[in-house]
């Protein structure tokens, strides 16, 4: 597991998200839970339809998603299993290079992409981890299933962890860290966003 459930979350400007959210009554975190999941659910309906322009409108202007790289290691150094925040990973981007991915998706310039890929994606078992109000942090596990061209496919399975920000009447999307379970990529590349 990627996080050490014994820590408290924080918010980006350090608010403790995890005793707010147990502060709430039942009714409060349905319906909290209830918009965090539509919004997931959202989300990835837009990366599968290939809006992409719709979808860089749920990020916030900070956002960092990040992908590190997972490695196979002995129960005695599971610690180094994932690459740390500053170390090699697939993604470690903002707002701006997630933008220009968009860009080349769109005017056909990313040849990973052209004839485009046909993806799905399950977003299962999404739990609130803390919430103060203002932001959300949400796990929730992923398979990301993508066909290419006649016969290639790839799958990809992991967890994700996202802090959601209240904006404009409903949430944007400040941070994703993404956990593949693989720790080799079988797939010819790495284009989708997850």
């Amino acid at each position: 597991m990627a996080r050490v459930d014994a820590e408290p979350l924080a918010a980006a400007d350090g608010r403790n998200l995890t005793s707010s959210y147990q502060k709430l009554d039942m009714q409060q975190r349905m319906l909290l839970k209830f918009e965090v999941e539509e919004f997931l659910f959202m989300e990835a309906d837009l990366l599968d339809s290939r809006r992409y322009d719709e979808w860089l409108e749920c990020l916030t202007d900070d956002i960092h998603y990040w992908m590190p790289i997972r490695r196979t290691t002995t129960a005695r150094e599971v610690e180094r299993e994932f690459t740390k925040p500053g170390g090699m990973a697939f993604f470690d981007d903002d707002k701006s290079v997630l933008a220009l991915r968009v860009k080349r998706l769109a005017i056909g310039r990313a040849w990973a992409e052209d004839p485009p890929s046909r993806t799905r994606r399950l977003i299962t078992n999404i739990k609130i981890l803390g919430y103060d109000g203002e932001e959300v942090s949400v796990a929730s596990n992923f398979q990301l299933y993508r066909s290419r061209l006649n016969s290639e496919e790839d799958n990809w399975i992991g967890r994700r962890e996202d802090k959601l920000r209240r904006a404009d009447g409903g949430f944007k999307l400040s941070q994703r860290h993404i956990y593949l379970e693989q720790t080799v990529i079988l797939s010819q590349n790495m284009s989708s966003l997850f």
